[in-house]
């Protein structure tokens, strides 16, 4: 029973360091794998202010290597490797991984969720740069900028609600011929004054040398296109991309229940449909995603295993 872990953890966002963080102090023999770098989408986050604690000129990189510091002091291990399969119906469950096997007696899932891209050339140059998937975030770091938003969903219009709270204006691009929102939420944005919608059009072009400073669109109905330009004072223009969230649980089909969108339903333990496998964070079917609610999910998850395992 020496090589078998009492629990292990897959994603080391936020959520996953959290679970970390409470298991190993727990003196539970605490596994946590991750694919990329540790730390999860965190890391792409320039400025951290809304998280409880932070300290001054906070980034996601610096959170997330504060979390690993402590779970490193509780005795966590880390391992970088990509889980291929896992079989956990067994009351031992089983992870393999590229290049290793592992074997635990219990499970939290923390893969998170991934943002859709615009699938546009320089996207991944720009982020950071003017362009950012998270409105509460990035939002007050535009403040009297002009801003655009890519989307035209429920979320897409409700960040732009929240941008026109720091913005001079915000201008939704949708690719629809009207937001796809409920009525209550377009008449809120609509009230806005410096809120505008431009409906059937499509992002084809970042524009910029170091910072985002223009953006190429497309009409999708009559393929004219037009260029929006940072102001001569400005320098920079903010966009950001909602079109859409991809779950990363397709390793879990079959397995765990999903909901319609495809994220790992719990229960307010966070158990999922299996004894003594888990689910936290961005990849569970819940409202709000956000680090402190991550390692919220990261908090009780671990608390529940050390009961599951006594």
């Amino acid at each position: 029973m020496n090589n078998i872990y009492d629990v292990i953890i897959i994603g080391s966002g936020p959520g996953g360091l959290s679970a970390g963080i409470y298991s190993a102090r727990s003196k539970l023999k605490t596994l946590i794998i991750e694919k990329n770098l540790f730390g999860g989408q965190i890391l792409n986050t320039g400025v951290i202010e809304n998280y409880p604690g932070s300290i001054e000129d906070e980034t996601g990189a610096s959170l997330a290597k504060r979390m690993i510091k402590q779970c490193e002091k509780f005795g966590a291990e880390f391992i970088k490797d990509k889980v291929l399969d896992i079989e956990l119906n067994k009351e031992i469950k089983t992870i393999k991984c590229k290049n290793n096997t592992y074997k635990t007696k219990s499970v939290i899932i923390a893969t998170g969720c991934k943002h859709k891209n615009l699938n546009v050339d320089r996207e991944d140059e720009f982020l950071g740069r003017g362009l950012s998937y998270c409105a509460i975030c990035d939002g007050h770091l535009f403040e009297d900028l002009h801003v655009y938003v890519a989307g035209g969903g429920e979320s897409a219009v409700k960040e732009s609600l929240y941008l026109s709270k720091f913005a001079k204006k915000v201008t939704i691009l949708s690719k629809y011929d009207e937001l796809k929102c409920s009525g209550y939420i377009e008449e809120k944005c609509r009230e806005k004054d410096n809120i505008e919608i431009i409906n059937n059009v499509k992002i084809i072009e970042l524009l910029g040398r170091d910072v985002l400073n223009g953006i190429k669109v497309k009409n999708l109905k009559t393929n004219e296109e037009s260029v929006f330009i940072a102001d001569e004072d400005d320098e920079i223009i903010g966009l950001f991309v909602f079109v859409g969230l991809k779950s990363q649980t397709d390793l879990f089909k079959g397995l765990l229940n999903l909901d319609e969108k495809g994220y790992i339903k719990t229960d307010e333990n966070m158990k999922t449909n299996i004894d003594g496998v888990y689910a936290i964070g961005d990849c569970r079917s819940k409202d709000l995603r956000q680090v402190i609610t991550a390692c919220n999910d990261g908090a009780i998850a671990a608390i529940n295993v050390e009961k599951y395992i006594n």
